[in-house]
């Protein structure tokens, strides 16, 4: 099942039907991959969690050295979502730096590139077949790893395998031969009774709700690809969800459920303002 396309985008300053909308062919997101993007779930019309999105957005503009746009980017992708008649889907928000001369030293004055696309929820994935990418890894060394850049490389020659493997998704390792994450996900195990997930310093995107999982109790440590087989569980993480791992290059893992979708309902319950701050002792469902 495909998602149906935009039928109008937020481009720069207005909303324009998505047919018409024309990016500059000097843009530099186009040319070289020079921006950024954010995921953001929406829900009774409602942009969930953006304070901290924006904020990642806002940390990622200042490492590339993009200006933000003077512009009301909640009202925007408020505006988006009504025009396309969604109350809720999935918001994308793409910032480039915009037009640039040929060549890859950034203009002196950039005039950044926004977009902005609505689309339905996609329908819910099922467990998840992983694979640990053979030939692309994740440099954790690099700057680019900590924020949402647009150019998806490695990601894209890393899911390319799973699909030749015939797997869901392909789990990429740093340069060390840690785990890092998976092309798309957060990848969190279940260990003696903690959850356990990369942390940034192996690679890993500090992921929005990665870091509401980290203040329920989730700990970073480092893995090994040997880690995943040995675990009690491995699931995955992203804006969007929660997602069950059953494999791991072919060999089954430990079915957690329960715990997945304990963690569903919880995070619906917090995004419907129906549920306390933090867990309850009589009903988290964070292992103790």
């Amino acid at each position: 099942m495909t998602t149906r396309r935009p039928a109008i985008i937020w481009l720069n300053d207005r909303l324009v039907p998505a047919a018409k909308a024309r990016i500059d062919p000097a843009d530099r997101g186009f040319l070289l991959g020079d921006g950024l993007f954010e995921t953001i779930p929406a829900r009774d019309g409602r942009p969930l969690r953006l304070a901290a999105h924006l904020a990642r957005l806002e940390r990622g503009a200042q490492i590339l050295g993009i200006p933000l746009p003077a512009l009301d980017i909640p009202a925007a992708l408020s505006a988006t979502l009504a025009a396309n008649g969604l109350s809720e889907g999935v918001l994308r928000l793409t910032l480039t730096r915009g037009p640039g001369p040929r060549g890859l030293l950034p203009p002196p004055a950039p005039k950044p590139t926004v977009v902005i696309t609505a689309t339905a929820f996609p329908p819910p994935a099922g467990p998840a077949r992983l694979i640990v990418a053979k030939r692309t890894r994740r440099n954790e060394a690099s700057p680019l790893s900590t924020i949402k850049y647009l150019a998806y490389g490695d990601a894209i020659l890393a899911r390319q395998e799973a699909a030749e493997r015939g797997a869901d998704d392909a789990i990429l390792l740093n340069l060390g031969g840690w785990v890092a994450e998976t092309t798309v996900a957060t990848l969190f195990i279940v260990r003696g009774g903690r959850l356990l997930t990369p942390p940034p310093t192996d690679g890993a995107l500090p992921g929005i709700l990665r870091a509401e999982m980290l203040a329920w109790g989730a700990r970073e440590h480092s893995l090994t690809p040997a880690d995943l087989l040995t675990a009690d569980g491995v699931f995955l993480a992203n804006s969007l969800g929660f997602r069950l791992v059953i494999s791991v290059d072919g060999q089954a893992v430990p079915d957690c459920t329960p715990l997945v979708h304990d963690l569903q309902g919880y995070v619906r319950q917090r995004e419907n303002g129906t549920s306390p701050e933090e867990p309850s002792d009589g009903g988290t469902p964070l292992p103790e």
